[in-house]
């Protein structure tokens, strides 16, 4: 058996970024093999990482890369927000989010396979990260722009939410204020012109059997503009043109960018664990349950 010293140990953690005590497990386990103990924790990374691959992760952060008019954003999660606000974990979003733009990836699954700055995988450096934070950690969206057009790339404080926006015309500056209000406001759609016919349909049919009898004794004419006065109403709700600017709200975001001769093309945005059903915790039962045991 080969001696494992302090420096040896050192080497592998410096290399692998795994634990003190993981590392001298490795080297045990590997006769003090450092090339071999690092395929171990690789392999030990990946076990782990299949374990904990069912638990829900949604809490996490946005991360994002821009060069120039490339601008990606990518949404990674942990199980808790306290593991989303660990070093380790931030390193590897960022560097993910840096990979996602450099590599061209177009989808999460073509970038799971994208070589990191490490030389390993994205795939296999989050098993690594898994075994260091104890937690299920997993690469869930990548959105991306790459335009001959302006591009902001915007994450808001506590990088729980991001956008990306694309502006014909205009300057970096208004193409991040239209971001900030995104972020703020979250309209469901761009322009009027990218309401679903369906939402607009329905719409009319709730205002309509929201009026009065007496109102729909009016005639078909005028019957047909306060209909059309309330939906417009609700489409200005529900999309960024219709808004008020964030930024200067005596405008809307429609006013706003045409007075720069602009126009937004589209626009993406990511709020951290959108759609995933977070897990209720019953501490009481839980520990009801233990004093039982």
């Amino acid at each position: 058996m080969a001696e494992i010293t302090a420096s040896l140990v050192k080497e592998l953690r410096e290399r692998t970024g795994a634990g003190m005590m993981e590392c001298k497990k490795a080297l045990t386990e590997n006769n003090g093999d450092i090339e071999a103990s690092a395929e171990w924790l690789r392999k030990s990374g990946l076990a782990k990482a299949d374990k904990k691959a069912g638990r829900v992760a949604a809490e996490g952060r946005i991360s994002v890369a821009q060069s120039g008019n490339k601008a990606v954003l990518v949404e990674i999660n942990s199980e808790t927000d306290f593991v989303a606000k660990d070093d380790n974990f931030i390193r590897f979003a960022d560097a993910v989010a840096q990979t996602a733009l450099t590599s061209g990836a177009a989808d999460v699954e073509a970038l799971k396979s994208a070589k990191m700055p490490s030389g390993e995988t994205v795939e296999e450096t989050r098993a690594a990260v898994i075994s260091k934070v104890g937690e299920n950690v997993q690469v869930r969206r990548l959105v991306r722009i790459d335009t001959a057009n302006n591009v902001a790339a915007y994450v808001h404080t506590g990088n729980k939410i991001g956008v990306l926006v694309e502006l014909k015309g205009g300057d970096a500056d208004l193409a991040r204020g239209i971001a900030m209000h995104i972020a703020a406001l979250n309209p469901p759609h761009n322009k009027a012109a990218d309401v679903p016919a369906d939402f607009v349909a329905k719409e009319k049919e709730i205002e309509l059997a929201k009026m009065s009898d007496k109102d729909k004794q009016k005639p078909a004419e005028i019957l047909e503009k306060i209909i059309s006065g309330k939906i417009a109403k609700i489409v200005n709700e529900v999309t960024l043109y219709g808004q008020p600017y964030a930024l200067d709200q005596d405008k809307t975001v429609e006013a706003t960018v045409k007075a720069a001769g602009a126009d937004v093309v589209g626009f993406q945005r990511l709020a951290v664990g959108e759609g995933i059903e977070k897990v209720k915790e019953d501490y009481a039962a839980e520990v009801a349950k233990a004093m039982q045991v």
